[in-house]
């Protein structure tokens, strides 16, 4: 088996071949008429119209020898193929394109549209120009690259050789185009808020911290999508604002987690967690319409209609059902022992932390469409209560038994929220680097006063599940450590 440094070097001649006949490998432009995809859109007009066009991208395929090669070209919108006939060229053209060109190379070619005799639509050449050459090869278009890291790592042979992976990140970049154009349509404006910052708010997660050299000050990465900021909008008066983001949280990695990641937050001022949920149940439907074509979905193990009625789910009661215990009044040891019961690992012995591990496990049990609501007012320190009870105006969407969303009525009583946060200030002192960090700035401003706002946020982990692949799998590039020379 030929290895990667006896192709390189071949590949080498190949570019001192270009190079001692005074072509250069690397040209800054090549002749281009329009995309392949235009091409092949309106083929027949060319075809009619015989007239040469040039067109480029990289060498993927390359069959035939002796007096005639087809070779197919991709520049990222679509496929052709071009046909080299030995007799048809100066014997010169031919021969440099046998002696130089490898798959994997970027080529411009000139020539006629034509229909091949087996019905493809094609190119006849009539000359052509080196746009890159090569040194390395493609992988093996049958075996690709089977390593797992290795395919994060070369991401972009793995998005070039794989092509409904390529399909998919088009089709990311289509969902939150279609997120935007709804809440747009709806009179939402979109914003943007800082991503650093000297307190995290708007969730609950390990923030990742560095050090602003000019102000000599500890900063932090946002975890939440502006969602104190966007509050203080609703202050300033703007009545709907939304904004899509890059979120980081210093986690664990798995099919549902990414320290790194795009979310959706919007505020909506006078209205309540139930507007909310049928503003969010719209969204969702649109976008699984307008991005996958269906409503219905199969993923991890679970099938759900998004065009269902929502089931909506009380999150003690349905604790209470699938564990047996009353999170609303049994103790911390209790809840552990429940935990360690189930086989279910957790981190914290506090009650927040406990009620929150005892959740995750039942929701893996629930296949949506619906809300999760009555939350208890422990793990929401945002959230307005439900008058009379310890539970919030708080929604969760979930499907495919993950919570694919989080909203809430926001709490605008500036007692109650600086009481909240004292109580997730003596969280962090006893060690929770989850528990969310005070901030007492945001209370002054609900002192000023914060009209009644729905808020509510959701990420790319609605794709992912839609799409049933991991989240990791759906990130362009994933982190990776570096590689060992």
């Amino acid at each position: 088996m030929t290895s990667l440094e006896e192709i390189r070097a071949v590949r080498l001649e190949k570019l001192n071949i270009l190079k001692q006949k005074g072509i250069n490998p690397y040209p800054a432009k090549v002749p281009r008429d329009f995309d392949i995809a235009v091409l092949k859109g309106d083929f027949d007009r060319y075809e009619r119209e015989a007239v040469a066009v040039s067109v480029a991208g990289r060498v993927m395929v390359i069959r035939g020898q002796g007096s005639i090669l087809f070779v197919v070209l991709f520049d990222g919108t679509e496929r052709i193929q071009v046909i080299i006939k030995k007799d048809s060229l100066p014997e010169d053209v031919f021969s440099l394109f046998v002696d130089a060109v490898d798959i994997g190379d970027f080529i411009s070619v000139t020539g006629v549209p034509i229909m091949s005799k087996t019905g493809e639509q094609s190119v006849m050449m009539d000359s052509w120009v080196i746009a890159t050459k090569t040194l390395l090869p493609l992988p093996d278009k049958w075996a690709g690259l089977q390593d797992v890291e290795e395919r994060y790592r070369k991401r972009y042979l793995d998005l070039l050789m794989n092509r409904d992976l390529h399909d998919l990140l088009e089709r990311k970049s289509k969902f939150w185009d279609v997120t935007r154009t709804f809440m747009k349509e709806r009179g939402f404006l979109e914003v943007e808020t800082p991503t650093l910052e000297t307190t995290t708010g708007g969730a609950e997660a390990t923030p990742f911290k560095t050090h602003h050299n000019d102000y000599d000050l500890d900063v932090y990465l946002r975890i939440s999508v502006g969602e104190l900021w966007q509050k203080r909008l609703m202050s300033a008066g703007f009545s709907k604002t939304f904004e899509i983001g890059r979120v980081y949280r210093n986690e664990g990695t798995s099919p549902e987690h990414a320290q790194e990641f795009t979310n959706m937050e919007f505020y909506w001022s006078f209205a309540d967690y139930t507007d909310g949920m049928k503003l969010v149940r719209d969204l969702y439907i649109t976008i699984a319409r307008d991005v996958f074509g269906a409503t219905k979905f199969t993923s991890r193990g679970h099938t759900f209609d998004l065009a269902d009625e929502w089931q909506q789910i009380d999150y003690c009661e349905e604790i209470l059902k699938q564990t047996g215990i009353d999170v609303r009044v049994a103790s911390e040891t209790d809840m552990a022992h429940k935990a360690e019961e189930l086989g279910i690992a957790y981190e914290g012995s506090n009650k927040e932390r406990l009620t929150d591990t005892l959740w995750k496990y039942c929701r893996k049990n629930i296949s949506g469409p619906a809300f999760l609501i009555n939350h208890p007012v422990l793990v929401a320190p945002l959230a307005k209560s439900i008058s009379g009870t310890p539970v919030v105006q708080m929604f969760q969407p979930i499907i495919a038994g993950s919570e694919v969303g989080r909203g809430y009525s926001e709490l605008n009583d500036p007692i109650d929220q600086r009481e909240r946060f004292e109580v997730q200030q003596k969280l962090i002192d006893a060690g929770d680097t989850e528990a969310m960090m005070a901030d007492y700035e945001f209370v002054e401003m609900l002192e000023h006063g914060m009209p009644p706002t729905c808020g509510f946020g959701f990420g790319e982990r609605l794709f992912a599940i839609l799409a049933d692949k991991p989240l990791r799998e759906l990130q362009t590039f994933p982190l990776m450590r570096p590689k060992q020379e």
